[in-house]
């Protein structure tokens, strides 16, 4: 099992190198990778969890820690596709891929707050269309000398793009979201499914419909790789919570692991839900000193 922890980018740290130190702490602890999150307006739950405190860059802030790091990979979970200029982006992921030595997942969604979409002069209801197209053009990009494309919302040929991914064929595309139209985008689409804060029950009942969908398009599960993103806490006390498996003692925790293994799942992403910089480094680094002897 991999094991990853979310960069805090999204927790209102004002000091950015409490940000970016979690990353380095995290390769120092033995974490698989750090993640970050993606939103651009403090609107909705966001605007209520932070106000007016900073919400990082996504991309800014894993091109800074993959330059403080040298082995933990680089995720995204997830970035809004709906927010992006997919040729851009192309262009973003290939250059951080190349500069990390090819230590980039792009996880990726279509975004729900319908307040920042249209903040953004995006459609909020042809998203997901959008989304769609956005994967085929990166993976267009990625892959071929002499790349073109003819869609409903991007048109290109005639000129080369580089640099490629150092990664081939190209970065794994994680697909977020637990809603039918989510399963079908991983099936037609995916290398991963990425969803978020779910049990080992519900994630099952989802593997079902996802297996599927996956049947329709003819591909097996094993083309695919399963992970979770979840919250996490170390406690001295058993945690009665169940929707919150890797919250409780080491012992807890290591179970709600094992019990996602058992499902197949391949990487856990944590989150340490907090605006205090100590206590997520202390989360840390008890996890990696009670609970990664458990589960390794």
């Amino acid at each position: 099992m991999k094991l990853g922890i979310t960069i805090p980018n999204n927790w209102g740290l004002e000091d950015p190198q409490d940000v970016l130190n979690i990353a380095v702490r995290a390769e120092e602890l033995g974490f698989d990778s750090v993640w970050v999150n993606h939103h651009v307006f403090n609107a909705g739950y966001i605007y209520e969890r932070l106000g007016h405190k900073p919400y990082y860059d996504a991309l800014t802030t894993l091109t800074y820690a993959g330059a403080m790091t040298k082995r933990v990979r680089l995720g995204t979970t997830i970035l809004v596709l709906p927010y992006l200029n997919p040729i851009v982006l192309a262009k973003e992921l290939a250059t951080l891929d190349v500069y990390s030595g090819g230590r980039v997942i792009v996880g990726v969604g279509v975004g729900a707050l319908k307040a920042e979409s249209d903040a953004l002069g995006s459609d909020y209801h042809t998203r997901g269309r959008y989304a769609d197209e956005s994967l085929a053009i990166m993976k267009e990009l990625w892959t071929q000398d002499n790349p073109s494309f003819s869609g409903r919302f991007f048109q290109f040929s005639g000129a080369p793009f580089s640099p490629k991914p150092l990664q081939k064929p190209h970065p794994p595309l994680w697909i977020g979201g637990t809603s039918d139209a989510a399963l079908r985008r991983v099936a037609r689409l995916g290398d991963g499914w990425h969803p978020n804060r779910m049990s080992a029950d519900s994630m099952r009942e989802s593997l079902a419909k996802l297996q599927v969908q996956l049947d329709e398009q003819g591909r097996s599960m094993d083309e695919i790789t399963l992970s979770i993103r979840a919250e996490v806490n170390v406690l001295t006390a058993p945690s009665a919570n169940g929707d919150e498996p890797l919250v409780g003692t080491p012992r807890q925790i290591s179970e709600g692991i094992k019990g996602f293994e058992e499902l197949g799942v391949e990487e856990i992403v944590m989150q340490i839900g907090s605006l205090d910089a100590k206590h997520i480094n202390q989360v840390m680094e008890d996890f990696a000193d009670k609970v990664m002897p458990l589960v390794r």
